[in-house]
């Protein structure tokens, strides 16, 4: 049931603050210093000289009362501990999967189930996938596609499901290489690729269909898994008096498996899970986790974090905080709009994506214009915040040809649970100043660079 404070201009947030920690405040001469040190690369950046950190919304949220007090009773044995039982029978009552694995996080589910399937020489399909997501299919040897809708690189023009895939193109695409040439579909929910855009129903339930047809087993990346289904219930035909529970059950119908960084909507700072129905996938995935994580029953997690998990997993589900998780990042998206700064229309789940080629067209693509605009938020106002661009997607063909990005985007991930509505004024208040004074921003240009996920090490300067 909609709570009737929201009729309210002011955002307020569903939960008390019973503990805080300080803010990381610097002058701008100091930022200078530290950006240079950190070679111009936000991941490079010590925490505590970070003021408003926007890097990522994964394992960075604050914990409820209820989920520190499952922290006090996590049971830490080796092998069959209590909590790992709560934390399987929560996972199975949502998704409906029978085989449930524990990992230390998302990357670490999809290290397994790449390896596990073996797929070298074939394709992984997708809505989109995200960077570890498509670095991971690589690794081992198969060659991730990407079948986003058309709408969803349309920046400005409202869609309510831009997270969908193109059905028609990834059947034309099935056709061409043949099914046997197609290991798996993952559909990332929502897809944090473009935007954090939701994924309709009718377009997982396509999708299923489309490869239970051609009897390829889908994925769902439900990382963000709430989120979408909220997007679900406001958005969708039918689904309006649905509970979000019902509806993220419903969502788990259309799939084989499902992988999740329980960073995200599970609100905890560290964990995640694969689940599915194969047996025997299963148990070459049990093997690789023994083997790289830990024992089948924590997977490289404390008992403590089981318990957590488990109880995130429920707390997101409850609609007053997710009205106000996605609330917030509208009201964030209508006060850069407000001063002109290009974002992607609508606002997504988690945060705000700014288009930096927009925002900057005079620095080109080779010379990082989404990472120019993280480095410029920081120097400007101590605000850390991630590309999702050339230096993320950004590669080179056999002929060593620069081929760029087909976005220039830089995310602006929101912690849950973390920042107050004054924290998201201040951003707004660096974005205005920042638009004023955007044609003295430069490029950068690579000193140093790695051919795997190149972002996280990267290192750059200013251009001449």
């Amino acid at each position: 049931m909609k709570n009737e404070n929201w009729k309210w201009k002011t955002i307020i947030e569903p939960f008390k603050i019973k503990m805080v920690e300080p803010l990381g405040f610097t002058t701008r001469e100091e930022r200078e210093k530290i950006l240079e040190n950190a070679y111009y690369n936000m991941f490079n950046i010590k925490a505590e000289k970070v003021l408003i950190d926007l890097l990522t919304d994964s394992g960075t949220g604050a914990m409820s009362a209820n989920q520190w007090a499952g922290i006090m009773v996590g049971d830490e044995s080796y092998a069959g501990a209590r909590s790992f039982f709560h934390f399987e029978a929560t996972i199975k009552e949502l998704t409906g999967l029978d085989e449930v694995i524990p990992v230390h996080q998302g990357r670490a589910a999809e290290k397994i189930l790449f390896t596990a399937l073996n797929g070298k020489g074939k394709y992984v399909i997708s809505n989109s996938h995200f960077d570890t997501t498509k670095a991971n299919v690589e690794v081992s040897g198969a060659i991730a596609v990407d079948f986003p809708i058309k709408e969803a690189s349309e920046f400005e023009k409202y869609h309510p499901f831009k997270g969908n895939a193109d059905v028609e193109k990834m059947e034309k695409f099935i056709k061409e290489k043949g099914k046997e040439n197609i290991l798996l579909c993952v559909m990332t929910v929502t897809n944090n690729s473009w935007g954090g855009q939701p994924v309709s129903m009718e377009n997982l339930k396509s999708v299923y269909e489309l490869c239970s047809k051609y009897q390829i087993p889908v994925f769902i990346d439900c990382a963000r898994f709430a989120e979408n289904a909220y997007f679900i219930k406001l958005r969708e035909k039918g689904y309006d008096k649905m509970p979000v529970k019902e509806i993220a059950e419903e969502m788990f119908e259309y799939s084989d498996g499902a992988m999740m960084s329980s960073k995200k909507d599970a609100m905890v700072n560290i964990g995640g899970f694969l689940a599915m129905n194969d047996r025997k996938l299963a148990q070459k995935c049990r093997q690789l986790l023994i083997l790289t994580e830990g024992f089948a029953t924590y997977g490289g997690l404390a008992g403590r974090d089981l318990e957590a998990i488990a109880i995130g997993l429920k707390e997101v589900l409850d609609e007053n905080y997710l009205q106000y998780r996605l609330r917030s990042a509208e009201y964030l998206g209508e006060g850069l709009k407000k001063h002109n700064i290009p974002i992607l229309n609508p606002t997504g789940g988690h945060g705000v994506y700014v288009n930096a080629k927009k925002f900057f067209p005079h620095i080109k693509p080779q010379n990082f214009p989404a990472q120019a605009l993280c480095c410029a938020l920081y120097l400007e106002g101590g605000i850390r915040t991630v590309e999702i661009g050339t230096l993320m997607f950004g590669k080179r063909d056999e002929k060593g040809n620069f081929i760029a990005a087909p976005m220039e985007l830089v995310r602006l991930a929101m912690p849950r649970r973390v920042y107050t509505q004054s924290h998201i004024d201040y951003v707004i208040e660096v974005f205005a100043h920042l638009a004023k004074n955007k044609n003295k921003i430069k490029g950068l240009e690579v000193v140093e660079i790695s051919e795997v996920l190149p972002h996280f090490t990267a290192k750059l300067k200013p251009i001449k």
